[in-house]
């Protein structure tokens, strides 16, 4: 199977929506979002830290309870380092 069979779909989080390849690239380690304002995107992990890792993020997102300004919580899933969970927003 060819790599790039292999990649996720989705947009990720943070590439622009004219980007010229939208989507997963070769090469790089994405985390699928699930939950929340940001369900079904991908967020790049690649070169984070094992300690960022575990922490997870707070994504900036105007689609969230917040709006403008407003961030979305998502941590690693328990044993599934590449799904990230929604846990709520904060402003």
């Amino acid at each position: 199977m060819d790599r790039d069979d292999e990649l996720p779909r989705g947009r990720v989080y943070g590439q622009d929506h004219d980007h010229s390849r939208p989507g997963a690239v070769p090469g790089r380690d994405y985390a699928d979002l699930v939950g929340g304002p940001l369900d079904g995107m991908l967020l790049d992990i690649t070169g984070w830290t094992a300690q960022e890792l575990q922490t997870g993020a707070a994504l900036m997102t105007e689609a969230g309870q917040y709006g403008v300004g407003g961030r979305a919580l998502y941590a690693p899933r328990p044993g599934e380092r590449n799904r990230w969970d929604w846990s709520g927003d904060t402003p």
